[in-house]
Order: structure tokens, then sequence, then C-alpha cells
């Protein structure tokens, strides 16, 4: 584990990267220290690509941003995307992204998961978007993210209505990909990264970049199985695949 984090617990594998969201006394709220801090994870990640798992500290994912700091901004900090401008970057990450989601996940606390490539919950995830409560929305990705997600209805049942999505309702909207034992979160997480992890870490970047291009992108499709194509790992595992059928 790093010590170098004040609201991070961050643990550093040979494939990929786990990071806590550690402020136990605020029920582990986004705040600009944290924006500050996942901001560094999210450098060594471009520097060195590698699977990302993002979870929360003690039962709980997020439960929404720092309130007090969010009271002092004004229309200069709004500008600047504090949060919006993270999550962003999280979503452009090289290698998947999976949030691990059990307890709360609440305004910047659930559009931190949205932005993953991926989410898998626990059996008492609650998504939700209480902003227009407090008098803002929610400006760091949901009101465009949600909609691509779980499709417009849902979203605006949530983003409008103050609906939340416990963990039946997001599967059933697709929002998470399981939901499964709180005890088996962590687990299940690594499971599926696991999974991943086998498949050649290239062609992982590289679906990646093509399933996030707007619109249709023959040519992008083209250019990129073009590169692996070429790649002595295509050629290895596909030669594998012929040897172990062929001896079936």
């Amino acid at each position: 584990m790093s010590t170098a984090y004040e609201t991070l617990l961050v643990e550093e594998r040979e494939d990929r990267v786990v990071v806590t969201l550690h402020r136990p006394e605020a029920r582990n709220a986004i705040s600009g220290r944290m924006i500050a801090e996942l901001h560094e994870v999210c450098g060594l990640l471009e520097a060195d690509p590698k699977l990302l798992l993002l979870t929360g500290h003690g039962g709980v994912f997020a439960g929404g941003a720092d309130i007090a700091e969010l009271l002092r901004r004004g229309r200069d900090e709004a500008l600047q995307g504090i949060n919006s401008r993270l999550f962003e970057r999280v979503r452009r990450l090289p290698m998947p992204t999976l949030a691990a989601v059990d307890g709360w996940a609440l305004g910047g606390g659930a559009e931190l998961p949205y932005a993953c490539d991926l989410r898998i919950a626990g059996p008492d995830a609650v998504f939700g978007n209480p902003e227009p409560g407090l008098g803002i929305l929610a400006a760091a990705g949901a009101c465009w993210r949600l909609p691509e997600l779980v499709g417009e209805s849902i979203a605006k049942q949530v983003l409008l209505a103050g609906r939340n999505l416990d963990a039946a309702a997001a599967l059933a909207a697709g929002l998470v990909i399981d939901v499964v034992p709180a005890e088996k979160l962590l687990d299940e997480a690594h499971a599926l990264l696991d999974r991943m992890a086998r498949s050649s870490a290239t062609a992982l970047r590289l679906t990646k970049l093509v399933v996030d291009a707007p619109g249709a992108h023959p040519v992008a499709d083209d250019l990129a199985q073009a590169v692996l194509f070429e790649g002595q790992d295509k050629k290895d595992r596909m030669t594998r695949f012929l040897e172990k059928r062929s001896r079936a």
C-alpha cells in the first residue's frame, strides 16, 4: 500500500492498480485533495498503462462531493470543471477501468463510476444524483453519460425526479455488470480484471479507443486491426489456439 496519499489507498500490482477512496470521516466524499490525488494516479496510468480498479472504503463508495467545498465555489471554479476534467481523464485512460461499488454512490460519487468502463455492485449499492436539491446540477458528466449508459427515460428519473437506483435497478438498467455479495465484491472485481488481463493488452487498448470513438468509424477499426494483425502477440495467441484445438 502506498503512504503517499491522504485520501486514497493505492496498491500497484503487475497488471493493475487498485485505488480505494479513503475519507472515512466524510463517507469518502470527493474533495479537492482527492481530485488532485486521483489526477496523480491518472498520470501514473497514462505513463505505464494498467487496468484500474476503483472502490470505496468502509462499505461506501462515495457519499458525494464535499458539500462544504462546493458551497465555497463560485462561477470561476465551475468554469474550471474541477470534477468533470478528472472524470473525463479517467474515461480516457488507456486500459479498461472498473468501479466496484457498494453502499452510497451519490452526486460526484456516482459520476466517477459512470466515467469508468465497467461497474460491478454489492447488494447495498445505491446510485443517485441529488444535485438539483442542492441548487446545482450534476455537471461532471452525469447529464450526458447516464443517458448513454441507461437510456434517456431512466436517466431523467435519476437526474430530474431524484430517483436512486439500488443494486437491482442498476443491474436491470445495465449500469452494472453484476451484483454480488458484499464480502465477495472485490474478489469478483479482481476475477473480472483477471479475465481481461488474459487478453492482449494492446488489443484491449485499441478496442477501447475504437469503442469510445464517436460515430461510425470503419477506417479506425481497420487501422487498429492492421496494427494488431502485424503484432507478434496475435501470431503467438492464434498459434496456441490452433495447436490446442488440434490436440482436442
